[in-house]
């Protein structure tokens, strides 16, 4: 493989100063180098070569990205996942029903013939990786500008991607990091057949829900499980009754023998993205204008939804997906605020880039980094305004399904308008399908209310030049738009499924055109977009701006982070398991685990987020544990390891030093929340289903031990 040799020397010199066993999100290409020793000296007792390979097997074959936005890893030689119940819960969600409410009472396939398909579900295994950078920085020069850079950029990287799709085989994606001073390709294998295998109740799987969300003591049996298949050959295929259990490469040993405090702790997985390089300003922008918008219109958006979902069982399965993935992002945004404002963090940056502004105006730095700071901050200051009010415009435009009307079932119906009578023919069929999907999925008087009040906050709260409709409509409707959202109802063609089955009968371009709620969807998204000239140029100075700053922290050692950020590209962390202060709410001899009995001592009977089933509860005052109880007797739940993790990494593997499963990452600590930005050694937790709880909830309590004998069990 190639190497960039000055990304290598600038590392080597931070290496010694910096590096933190639990900090960094680090390339699985770079683990002999840079973090082997150190691993080994904790408990590693893998060869590098075992856990990347491009020739043998090892444990990235094992780990897959689920459905683009979480992590999952293999855990039989029949392609058996396990993942997080929230990785799944879109999935489980769809297949029920309120006759069949597994959602709520849990699902176990009894023989592979009873594994459920959902309609779309994908999981993205990693093939190989490498490094790009000389190749693409080597088509530039600083004399270019933003724009024939990025041309340039874009041209080889198309080039790249068509060299290793293998004829269409693979996915390709060559990422940027370090801000685009170094470049990486990608190459993935997608598998579409994905069913479920099993999920525990709700009441096992979001045990404690938005109350105990991104905290700690935590007593939640976050999993969930699906079974890749395959063609007879082993390759990608849709799905068919034909298709066979896909075949790993490699699974994952499952430990049960249990660990201690301070055992080594490894976890591999798809981080989301993480801000650690961010400019001072650009924080004080998120925690003072961004995100106080996001928590409000999220909370206005979840109301929306909560008081139908109490209401139907019908609407509160098609709306709880997206209702959880609101709500966590609600508290998470809180959180970031908390931290990022306790611990002063735009300070201690903007500290650190006070230091980089004197280096960078020295004679020999000052022509390429002498204004860089300057730039960054003129950014940042003239688009505060502009953060808070997209923020609330795009909160709702995630939470209204007719606030994107226009990007959804409006852009299908479009392109049907827009087609000769052959090509209408062979589109009319999947189109309707479409349309039953839509309606299925929402509920009018919720997806009415939830435009009303995310329209009244933006009108109310967003500053900025609204939405011109709004701007011209503000006065006449005195600041509350139900009125005006019930006409756009009234006359709409998407607020009802027969005119608009009747409408794909007779379709008409001009009645399109003119539909009130396609118009002001497109309205509403052409507005987030927008940028005027002036705020174009701020732009096109921040990103070079940015990029100088990145490479001239790197290069003047003044800055403490050595990994790039993360950006849904398999990484690899470690550290050990830790424990935090002693806590009485914890009833754990040490507060590193919690128990089973203390999920119990949170029991509120019919209570929606602290019910348990009634089994559960007689397994434990029997002390019926099986093979899955601690030594010392009790049944352990979750527990707290020191990785660098953050969104994306759930459903996560936490491996041991031969690397053997001991547990599932699923959530972080909400006194570390500003970890996305900035790592904190003494706060920074994550939290992990113990793997002998999984086998426990399989075994004994939904007696489901078939699921349990297919995994190669260490003992």
């Amino acid at each position: 493989m190639t190497r960039l040799k000055s990304t290598l020397v600038a590392i080597s010199l931070f290496l010694g100063f910096f590096v933190r066993a639990d900090e960094g999100m680090w390339f699985l290409m770079f683990i002999e180098r840079l973090n082997h020793r150190d691993m080994q000296k904790m408990g590693l007792q893998l060869t590098a070569e075992e856990i990347y390979s491009i020739n043998n097997s090892s444990l990235k074959d094992a780990i897959v990205q689920f459905n683009g936005g979480c992590t999952a890893e293999l855990i039989s030689k029949d392609g058996l996942v396990l993942t997080n119940h929230h990785c799944g819960f879109d999935a489980i969600a769809e297949l029920s029903s309120p006759e069949k409410d597994y959602l709520t009472n849990g699902y176990w396939a009894a023989t592979r013939a009873d594994e459920l398909k959902p309609s779309s579900l994908f999981v993205r295994f990693f093939v190989r990786m490498d490094d790009v950078t000389k190749r693409i920085l080597g088509k530039l020069n600083d004399s270019m500008s933003e724009s024939e850079r990025e041309i340039l950029i874009k041209e080889e990287i198309s080039i790249i991607e068509n060299e290793n799709n293998g004829g269409g085989k693979y996915t390709v994606s060559v990422r940027p990091f370090f801000q685009g001073n170094e470049y990486y390709y990608f190459v993935y294998e997608d598998f579409k057949d994905v069913r479920l295998v099993g999920t525990p109740p709700n009441s096992v799987g979001k045990f404690g829900g938005d109350t105990d969300n991104w905290e700690w003591p935590r007593h939640t049996g976050d999993f969930s499980m699906f079974r890749v298949y395959a063609d007879a050959n082993g390759n990608p295929a849709n799905y068919s009754t034909s298709n066979v259990p896909l075949k790993p490469k490699h699974h994952l040993p499952v430990n049960i023998k249990g660990f201690k405090e301070n055992d080594f702790a490894m976890i591999l997985g798809y981080p989301g993205r993480t801000n650690r390089w961010l400019p001072a300003s650009g924080i004080d922008q998120n925690v003072k204008f961004a995100y106080p918008a996001w928590v409000e219109a999220a909370k206005t958006v979840m109301d929306g939804m909560k008081k139908y979902m109490d209401k139907d069982d019908a609407v509160r399965l098609n709306y709880a997906a997206k209702y959880a993935s609101t709500a966590n992002y609600w508290k998470n945004r809180q959180g970031m605020i908390d931290a990022l404002t306790k611990f002063k963090t735009a300070d201690s940056k903007a500290l650190n880039e006070a230091k980089f502004n004197k280096w960078a105006n020295k004679k020999e730095n000052v022509e390429k980094y002498g204004k860089v700071i300057e730039k960054i901050n003129a950014y940042y200051a003239a688009t505060n305004e502009k953060s808070r009010h997209d923020n609330y415009l795009n909160i709702l435009l995630r939470g209204s399904a007719y606030a994107v009307i226009s990007r959804s079932l409006g852009a299908q119906i479009e392109a049907y308008v827009k087609a000769d009578e052959a090509k209408r023919a062979t589109m009319k069929a999947g189109l309707i399908s479409s349309v039953n999907d839509f309606f299925n999925s929402i509920y009018l008087p919720a997806e009415k209310d939830i435009l009303v009040d995310g329209l009244n906050l933006y009108v109310k709260k967003a500053g900025y030049p609204l939405v011109s409709t709004l701007t011209l409509t503000k006065e006449k409707y005195n600041g509350d738009y139900t009125s005006y959202v019930s006409n756009l109802f009234e006359l709409s063609l998407f607020t009802s499924k027969s005119r608009l089955l009747s409408f794909i009968e007779l379709p008409s371009e001009g009645q399109l055109g003119t539909d009130p709620l396609m118009r002001f969807s497109a309205e509403m998204i052409t507005h987030l977009g927008y940028r005027t000239e002036e705020l174009k140029t701020l732009q096109i100075e921040y990103s070079r701006a940015f990029r100088l700053l990145v490479d001239g922290m790197r290069l003047s050692g003044l800055s403490p982070i050595t990994y790039p950020d993360a950006n849904s590209t398999l990484r690899l962390t470690y550290g050990k398991v830790s424990a935090l202060p002693a806590d009485k709410r914890n009833d754990a001899t040490v507060n590193y685990y919690t128990t089973l009995q203390g999920a119990i001592n949170k029991y509120k009977p019919k209570d929606e987020e602290f019910d348990l089933p009634l089994r559960l509860m007689e397994l434990n005052d029997k002390k019926d544990f099986g093979e899955y109880a601690d030594k010392d007797g009790y049944m352990p739940v979750n527990f707290l390891t020191d990785n660098d993790i953050t969104g994306g990494n759930s459903g996560s593997p936490v491996l041991n030093g031969k690397g053997e499963l001991i547990g599932l990452a699923f959530d972080g600590n909400i006194e570390a929340m500003a970890g996305d930005v900035i790592f904190d050694t003494k706060l920074q937790k994550t939290i992990n289903v113990d793997i002998r709880y999984v086998l426990f909830i399989i075994d004994k309590y939904a007696g489901a031990k078939h699921i349990v004998d297919e995994m190669t069990i260490i003992r």
